[in-house]
This record gives C-alpha cells, sequence and structure tokens, in this order.
C-alpha cells in the first residue's frame, strides 16, 4: 500500500461523548472546519475505557480483546499478542519511527501496548502532559503519536455529563487540543499529518458504561490532505486502527468478525477504492458495566 501520510496524530479525550457539539471549541471548530466529523461514531459496549480504548488501539472489539479497566491497570499487554496494537503493527513496518503514547490515564500505555517496541511515553494531569506532548512532537516529529486527556471524563464523574461545568472541560481541553495542532504546524509537518480527535465514551448522569446515546454516541473528526469535508455517516471507534493504517500505507488485517473488525469509513478520505462498509451491529451486544469511579488523576 502506498503511504498517505508520514505521520499520524491521534488526540483522545476521555468521556467527552458527542458532546463537543454542545462545548464552546473554537480551536476544534477552526481545525476540522473542512475536514469529516461526527458526533455519532459508536462505542464499544460496554461504554468503559478500556474496553473503548483497547478496541481503538487493537482494531477488535471488547468481546476479543477482552480488557477492562481491572486487567489494564494491573497487567502488561501481552507482546505476542493475536491482536496486536497498532504500535506494534507499526513497528514491524517502521522499526526507526519515533512512536509516542502521551496519556494521563497511564494504564492505556501499561496495558493496551506492548513494552518492547520502544515508544516513547510519559504520563501527567492534561495541564501539564500538554506541553510535554507538544515538545515532543517539535522535536521528534512523530510517525504515529496517540494522546489521553483524562481530566473530561473526571468532571462528568464529579459534576455530570453535559452539564454546565462539564462542557466548560471540554472548553479548557479544546485549548490544550489547539496547542498540539499548533505544535504540529511548528514542527513543519502539517501538510503531511492527519490529525484526529475522538473520544472513547460519553457518560450519563455522573457514570457510564451502559447503551444510552449520551454513552454510547461520540465524537471523531479528522484533518489532512485527503480527508473530504463531510460529516460522516456511520463509524465505529475501533475504526480508528484502519483509519491510522491506511493513513500510513501499512496493510490491514481481513475483516473478521472473531478479531480485527475495523474498517476504514467510506466518504472519509477522497479515495473511491475504499471498501464498502459493513454492518457489524450485532457484534455491540455485551452486557454493560456501570462506571461511577473517575480514573482521572488531574483534580477539577
Amino acid at each position: 500500500m502506498d503511504k498517505r501520510y508520514s505521520h499520524v496524530v491521534v488526540v483522545g479525550v476521555d468521556g467527552a461523548g458527542g458532546y463537543f457539539k454542545d462545548a464552546d471549541t473554537p480551536r476544534f471548530d477552526r481545525i476540522f472546519q473542512n475536514g469529516a466529523v461526527t458526533y455519532t461514531a459508536l462505542a464499544s459496549n460496554p461504554t468503559i475505557s478500556a474496553e473503548c480504548w483497547g478496541s481503538m488501539l487493537l482494531g477488535v472489539g471488547p468481546e476479543v480483546h477482552k480488557l477492562t479497566n481491572d486487567i489494564v491497570s494491573n497487567e502488561p499487554y501481552p507482546v505476542d499478542s493475536p491482536f496486536p496494537s497498532l504500535f506494534r503493527r507499526i513497528r514491524a513496518v517502521m522499526p526507526d519511527a519515533p512512536l509516542g503514547s502521551f496519556c494521563d490515564w497511564d494504564p492505556i500505555t501499561r496495558g493496551i501496548v506492548e513494552q518492547n517496541l520502544g515508544v516513547v511515553h510519559d504520563t501527567a494531569p492534561d495541564s501539564e502532559l500538554t506541553p510535554k506532548i507538544c515538545a515532543y512532537i517539535r522535536q521528534e516529529k512523530p510517525a504515529f503519536l496517540f494522546i489521553q486527556l483524562d481530566s473530561v471524563d473526571g468532571a462528568g464523574h464529579s459534576n455530570g455529563y453535559g452539564t454546565p461545568k462539564y462542557l466548560d472541560r471540554i472548553h479548557v481541553v479544546d485549548a490544550m487540543i489547539g496547542d498540539i495542532y499548533e505544535a504540529v504546524c511548528d514542527a513543519g509537518i502539517f501538510d503531511d499529518t492527519l490529525f484526529t480527535v475522538i473520544a472513547d465514551h460519553g457518560g450519563f448522569g455522573t457514570g457510564h458504561g451502559g447503551w444510552t446515546d449520551e454513552e454510547k454516541y461520540v465524537t471523531f473528526a479528522a484533518a489532512g490532505k485527503s480527508v473530504r469535508h463531510t460529516m460522516l455517516p456511520e463509524m465505529n471507534i475501533r475504526d480508528l486502527a484502519a483509519i491510522v493504517l491506511y493513513a500510513l500505507g501499512i496493510e490491514r488485517p481481513a475483516l473478521d468478525e472473531s478479531g480485527w473488525t475495523a474498517q476504514v469509513p467510506p466518504g472519509l478520505f477522497d479515495d473511491p477504492a475504499i471498501e464498502s462498509y459493513r454492518d457489524l451491529s450485532h457484534l455491540t451486544g455485551a452486557a454493560p458495566r456501570v462506571s461511577k469511579v473517575a480514573h482521572m488523576s488531574e483534580l477539577i
């Protein structure tokens, strides 16, 4: 496959659901004004962080990867798993490429990313982590950078999802997203970067884990030289894995309902060769687990 981009940056906003559409987000709006956006990408079920981030980074659903918050918090991700992370797939093709994982919630880096790949990682509260991310981008110009900002989920658990204080926190994180985007521009890689923002799940009341619209529909946005200006009609968050591999020109596994189920959403890129989207909604029937405990490290 031909490489479409030399760099992919993913900014994950934990617990943001589809609420970007309701918050004051001038930086997000400006970055993606000519890009592809949806506020109804389908999360994984249950709508819990490990299940959802695992789906995105592995390209398989929770019914396959079986990760939970407890597992990723206490067990390193197997280096020989039959479901490699995006980092392992990229490293196999780009042995010397700079790869980074900067997460407020460190169990993502420890429990979903293999530890033998030379991935640069750091963890800190969002406000402290963002300057580190920006410095890393300017210095290393990573081929793939995964970021997880956690304080929006903490605001949902503390104040209620969709409340004014919660939406105010999205506004604060919007400024951080803008800083990260500016670092990409400062690094001189903007024209060859796919820049994305994605949420893992939303919330209802002060918890999440169920299958209400507020929990299961989330924000995804992409900007780049071949990204269409469109509202995406359908997408699953696990499709992020296919999108990243497509952008970097790395072959994607064949669709397998007992394994890889990530797809590149038609209409996202200006490429008529992208396959038709296959309906996999019957795979979302996992039993929900409700989470009312914040796993964030930044005080609100």
